[in-house]
């Protein structure tokens, strides 16, 4: 299990700051913070964006389980390769990618990632870390089947952007209705003034409201038990 003590001495510096902030806008923010404990978010910037999109794709619309199970198999298509190329994802066939459980929509978008990487569409990572958030965002939400949530986690998890808040991510949405205690999803406009405050740590929030939803009082509150807030 990760804890603050397995993070590079910077980014658990750099959490400490930020749970501090968030902690400070108010009792419900407070409460959330100390309920869930320290940020243990760990991107993984080793990846190249090429590769970061078509995992993001792989999770669209899915729970992380199944996700991990369409990578995995995805993986075992190429197994000398720690991920395939893009000359390797265009090269194999739409059955054998459909049989990884890729609908025909997803495997038409890893084919246009996978296209728009060697057309220097997608930039290496080495050219996006120089890239604002929303030029890069404007930039890859180029390609077909590809909108703002996929390239913010992008963002997030390759690029290390720390003030990101994917406003139509239902984890972050649903975490919010339950923080506040809302009785309706807020909408993206809602979620985009909320996030406001919690600048310049937007991802860190966006990681407690994640969290949320694994907490106690938040599956009480979903199953209608006493004692929930």
């Amino acid at each position: 299990m990760d804890t603050p003590d397995t993070l590079p001495p910077a980014q658990a510096e750099l959490y400490q700051l930020a749970t501090a902030h968030l902690a400070g806008i108010d009792a419900d923010w407070a409460r959330l913070v100390t309920a869930v404990g320290p940020c243990l978010l760990q991107p993984k910037p080793a990846r190249e964006p090429y590769e970061a999109l078509v995992r993001a794709v792989a999770y669209q619309q899915l729970a992380t389980s199944v996700g991990d199970r369409i990578i995995g198999r995805l993986l075992a298509l190429y197994p000398d390769s720690a991920f395939p190329q893009p000359e390797q994802l265009l090269a194999t066939g739409f059955d054998a990618l459909r049989g990884c459980g890729f609908s025909a929509r997803k495997i038409e978008t890893i084919h246009g990632i996978a296209q728009g990487t060697l057309s220097g569409l997608v930039p290496s990572r080495a050219d996006a870390v120089s890239m604002d958030d929303e030029a890069l965002i404007a930039r890859l939400v180029e390609l077909r089947g590809i909108g703002r949530w996929t390239v913010e986690m992008l963002l997030i998890f390759t690029l290390e952007r720390i003030d990101v808040l994917p406003v139509d991510d239902f984890g972050v949405r649903e975490g919010y209705r339950h923080l506040k205690s809302l009785d309706e999803m807020p909408g993206r406009k809602e979620m985009a003034r909320a996030g406001l405050v919690c600048s310049p740590y937007r991802t860190v929030a966006a990681w407690y409201l994640w969290r949320s939803l694994a907490l106690p009082d938040y599956r009480r509150r979903r199953a209608g038990k006493p004692g929930a807030p």
